[in-house]
C-alpha cells in the first residue's frame, strides 16, 4: 500500500528567536641624542613644575577598526610589558599619562624603528633604553596613528624599553564622563583595537603582554582594573611618574597581572562605586597566582543598584568553578564584576568584566551574559585569536560554553533551549553568506555577528556530536592546556582535536568553517510496503556547499517512536528505511544535533 507523500516535515526542538548576546598620527621620533652628545630636548628638572614637558597638538585620530593589512602585525617585535601610569583629572576630559613599554626584538633584527599604536594624544617626550644606554629623542609632527621609535644600537634578541609621557582627551578606548546616575567617572573600553586611543601599544591580538597600572584618580573613586591591588590606595606623590602630573589631591592606586593577555581586554575603571564579596574563594583550580586554588569574585556597582544587580551575579562563583572543572584553572587572580559606562553591553576584560550600566541600573536579568563573559577568561583572554577571521575562538566559544554552563549547573533542558535560540538567531541573521573565518571583512566591528557567535558555537555543539563527550572535552581540556597565555588560529584546535580523537577533521570544518551558509532541507516522504521512503533535498544557495553530515529521523507511528540514521552526501538523496508500523509523522533530527533548517514550504 502506498500513502500519499507527507509534506511539512518537523525540524527538532522548537525554535524561537533571540536577541543577539551579550584616529591616527604618525609621530616619528627623531633627532637622537644618545647620554653626553647632541642636543637633548627640555624635560623637567626636580622640583620644577611637571607642567613644563612640552605637549604639541593632538593630532586627528584614525578611525577604529580598521583590518589590518596582510601578513605578521608589527613584524620583529614582540611586546612583554605594559607599565601604565594614568592620571585621571578631576574635570575635564584631558589625561596625562606615561606608558612604558618592554619590547624584545627577533633574534633577526634588521634595525627598524619600533611601530607602537597611538591616536589622537600629543606625545611630550620620548624616551629609549637599548642594552643599557639611556637615550632621549625629540619626536617631530604627528600623522598616521602611530608612534614610530628608532632604536640606535640595537640588536637581535635584545630587549629594549621605551618610556612615552603624552597628554590629551582621548577621542575613543577611554570614556571620561557621567555615568547613568550623573555621577563622573572613567573607564576603558578597547575592543577591537581602540586601546591605542589612551596608551601606545601594539595594539593587536596576536601580541599579548602582561600589564600594570598606576592610576591617580579623585579620592572619592574607587579604581578596578586588571590584576591583583598591590597596597592600599596612597596619597599622590608630588609629581608622579616621569614628573608628569600635577598639584593636587585624589589617591594612587596600583595594580599589577603577571599573566599575558590581549590589549583589548587591558582595562582601569573608576567612579563612586559600591563593591560586594560574593565569594571570597571560589574553587578555581591551583595556578601560580591561585596558590590556595582560590578566585575572590566581587561584584562593582554604581551605590543605587547595588541591591538589583545580586540577582544576575550570585552564581557567578558557581560558574567560576563549573568552568574550572571542565576546562581547566581559572587564569586570573581575581573576578571582578563591573557596572560600567561604556560601548558595549559586556566585555570580557580579563579578571575585571565590565557589564552595561543601563541593564542593570534597570534591574533585568542578565545572568546569561554573565555565564558567556566569565566562559571568555578561559577562550579570547587565556587562550586569544591570533588574527580576527579567527574571531569564533574568542566569540563562539564564549557563547558555547555560556551554554555549557546552565547543562552542567541546570539541566539538558536549559542547555537545549539555549541552543535552540542561538540557531533562530542564527538562521534570522543578515550574515548568512558569510563564512564563520571571514578573511575579509569590511571592517572588524562587523565581526561582531551572528556567524561568530551563534554559529561558531553551534560548530563546537556539532563537533561534540561527531567526537562524543569523552573526546570532545578532553579535546577542549588539551586545547587550552597547550595554548593558555598564547595566540592560536583555528588550525591550532584542529591538530589538538584530532590529535585526541584520531579523527580526520578537515572535511568537518572546510564545509563549516571555510564555506558559508548551512543545510535548508525540503523532505517528502511516503509509507510502501512496510518501508518509509524519504526525500531528502538541500536546497541551500548553490554558493553553499552541499553539506555532508550524519541525520537522525524520527518517524512517529501508532507503536511509538522509531528512529533511524542516514548519513547525507548528496544535494538530492532518496532513503528507505523498515519501519514497523504506518508513520503519522517524521522528525528530521529530533535532537537538534546539527544546524539544519527546514525549507521554507515545509
Amino acid at each position: 500500500m502506498v500513502e500519499p507523500i507527507r509534506r511539512g516535515v518537523e525540524r527538532g526542538r522548537t525554535l524561537t528567536r533571540r536577541p543577539v548576546a551579550g584616529s591616527a598620527a604618525l609621530v616619528v621620533v627623531t633627532g637622537m641624542a644618545a647620554c653626553g652628545g647632541g642636543p637633548a630636548p627640555a624635560s623637567p628638572t626636580p622640583g620644577a613644575d611637571p607642567l613644563a614637558v612640552v605637549y604639541g597638538s593632538e593630532p586627528a585620530p584614525v578611525p577604529a577598526g580598521q583590518v589590518p593589512g596582510p601578513g605578521p602585525y608589527a613584524r620583529g617585535f614582540d611586546a612583554l610589558h605594559y607599565d601604565i601610569a594614568l592620571h585621571l583629572p578631576d574635570e575635564g576630559r584631558r589625561i596625562q599619562a606615561v606608558t612604558t613599554v618592554r619590547v624584545a626584538l627577533d633574534a633577526d633584527y634588521s634595525g627598524d624603528p619600533l611601530p607602537l599604536d597611538l591616536s589622537g594624544l600629543s606625545v611630550g617626550r620620548t624616551r629609549v633604553a637599548v642594552g643599557g644606554r639611556a637615550l632621549e629623542v625629540v619626536q617631530a609632527p604627528q600623522t598616521g596613528g602611530r608612534v614610530i621609535v628608532p632604536l640606535p644600537g640595537a640588536q637581535g634578541s635584545d630587549t629594549v624599553t621605551v618610556e612615552i609621557v603624552y597628554a590629551g582627551e582621548p577621542d575613543d578606548g577611554l570614556f571620561i564622563q557621567n555615568n547613568i546616575h550623573g555621577v563622573r567617572s572613567a573607564f576603558a573600553d578597547n575592543w577591537p583595537d581602540r586601546a591605542r586611543f589612551w596608551f601606545p601599544s601594539i595594539d593587536h591580538p596576536s601580541d599579548k603582554a602582561t600589564v600594570g597600572y598606576t592610576v591617580r584618580a579623585p579620592a572619592a573613586w574607587r579604581v578596578v582594573a586588571n590584576g591583583a591591588l598591590q597596597s592600599e590606595p596612597q596619597a599622590p606623590a608630588a609629581a608622579g611618574p616621569a614628573g608628569i602630573w600635577p598639584a593636587g589631591s585624589g589617591r594612587v592606586w596600583r595594580y599589577e597581572l603577571p599573566v599575558a593577555i590581549p590589549t583589548y581586554t587591558m582595562v582601569v575603571g573608576a567612579s563612586v562605586f559600591s563593591v560586594s564579596q560574593l565569594d571570597q574563594c571560589a574553587r578555581g583550580g591551583f595556578t601560580a597566582l591561585n596558590r590556595d586554588g582560590c578566585v575572590p569574585v566581587t561584584l562593582w556597582t554604581f551605590p543605587p543598584d547595588s541591591g538589583a544587580a545580586q540577582r544576575s551575579f550570585f552564581r557567578a562563583p558557581q560558574m567560576v568553578e563549573t568552568l574550572a572543572d571542565l576546562i581547566g584553572p581559572y587564569p586570573f587572580e581575581k573576578l571582578a564584576n563591573v557596572q560600567s559606562s561604556t560601548r558595549f553591553g559586556g566585555m570580557e576584560n580579563s579578571g575585571a568584566i565590565f557589564y552595561s550600566e543601563r541593564d542593570l541600573s534597570q534591574g533585568r536579568m542578565i545572568e546569561e551574559t554573565v555565564a558567556h563573559e566569565i566562559a571568555h577568561q578561559w577562550f579570547g583572554d587565556a587562550v586569544t585569536e591570533a588574527d580576527w577571521s579567527h574571531l569564533w575562538l574568542s566569540e563562539g566559544f564564549a557563547t558555547y560554553f555560556g551554554a555549557v554552563v546552565f547543562e552542567r549547573m541546570d539541566s539538558r533542558l536549559a542547555f537545549d533551549e539555549l541552543m535552540d535560540r542561538h540557531a533562530a538567531t542564527y538562521f534570522e541573521s543578515p550574515v548568512l553568506n558569510t563564512p564563520l573565518v571571514d578573511r575579509n571583512p569590511g571592517n572588524l566591528f562587523d565581526l561582531l555577528n551572528e556567524v561568530n557567535y551563534q554559529k561558531g558555537a553551534w560548530v563546537l555543539h556539532m563537533i561534540r556530536g561527531e567526537l562524543g563527550d569523552a573526546d570532545f572535552f578532553e579535546g577542549i581540556r588539551r586545547f587550552y592546556r597547550e595554548n593558555e597565555g598564547r595566540s592560536v588560529m583555528t588550525e591550532d584546535l584542529q591538530r589538538v582535536l584530532e590529535g585526541v580523537s584520531g579523527r580526520d577533521l578537515q572535511p568537518f570544518m572546510e564545509q563549516w568553517l571555510n564555506a558559508p551558509g548551512h543545510p535548508i532541507l525540503a523532505a517528502e516522504w511516503r509509507w510502501d510496503s512496510g518501508s518509509a521512503v524519504v526525500d531528502v533535498e538541500q536546497v541551500q544557495p548553490a554558493s553553499w556547499p552541499t553539506f555532508r553530515f550524519h541525520l537522525e529521523m524520527e518517524f512517529v507511528t501508532n507503536q511509538g517512536p522509531i528512529r533511524r540514521e542516514v548519513d547525507i552526501t548528496e544535494r538530492t538523496q532518496r532513503v528507505r528505511f523498515r519501519v514497523p508500523g504506518r508513520p503519522t509523522r517524521l522528525v528530521l533530527d529530533p535532537d537538534g544535533d546539527v544546524l539544519i533548517q527546514n525549507a521554507p514550504d515545509q
